[in-house]
């Protein structure tokens, strides 16, 4: 469902004189459907530029990432923009680790509207249900999640991405603000999506949660330990 081949990625810090952080060299990555993928290794070793790297928010500086999309593969990599949206639309999922959306609209309609080809009555309803599952009360759901704790936001952007049943799911830290009792629920929802046949790679700082979603690692080790 997903392959990544020799992706490398580096930043330049104009602000300390054009300084050049290597961030990934070399990087290869196989997710196929049903399995899930945990990016393991220290804090500041790339493993959230890898993420985003494969969702196309980065633009890595050399190697491929093939995406099964629509019958085809698809290169991340060297993919125009409006074919990386379409990807995004209907195959490749991500759910960040804070949620990032307008202003004033309601934790409802910041979910109904990830659903695909559903009416608008159908996709509120799976949203609100979703909403429950995650124990966001009902009297929250028209409110916008800016008043929400991070607990709570968390929950939304987790349903926001889950409901739209990507067959390519990224996570990004998915339970780190979560209680024992929501947690558990999200590795419910991450096994329920691996039986589907979702491929999954995922970030997972917890290790219970880890161990409990995740059939391989793949180690990213910082390249100044790697040189």
């Amino acid at each position: 469902m997903l392959q990544a081949r020799g992706l490398a990625k580096h930043f330049t810090l104009h602000l300390r004189g054009g300084v050049r952080l290597d961030v990934l060299r070399d990087v290869d990555l196989e997710v196929r459907a049903g399995e899930c993928v945990a990016l393991a290794g220290p804090s500041g070793a790339g493993k959230s530029t890898l993420l985003r790297a494969l969702y196309g928010n980065y633009r890595v500086d050399g190697g491929e990432i093939r995406i099964r999309h629509e019958g085809a593969m698809v290169d991340i990599a060297s993919a125009a923009p409006r074919e990386v949206v379409a990807v995004r639309a209907r195959t490749l999922g991500y759910v960040s680790q804070f949620l990032r959306v307008v202003p004033r609209v309601s934790a409802l309609d910041i979910v109904a509207e990830a659903v695909r080809e559903a009416s608008p009555e159908e996709a509120r309803a799976r949203a609100a249900a979703l909403l429950r599952r995650l124990n966001i009360p009902t009297r929250l759901h028209a409110l916008p999640p800016a008043t929400f704790s991070g607990g709570e936001q968390q929950r939304v952007n987790l349903a926001r991405g889950f409901i739209g049943d990507h067959p390519v799911l990224l996570l990004d830290e998915p339970t780190a603000s979560l209680d024992g009792a929501n947690r558990d629920i999200v590795v419910e929802m991450i096994g329920a999506a691996k039986a589907r046949g979702v491929a999954i790679v995922g970030i997972f700082h917890d290790t219970a949660v880890r161990d409990a979603v995740a059939d391989r690692l793949l180690h990213v080790n910082p390249l100044q330990d790697a040189a």
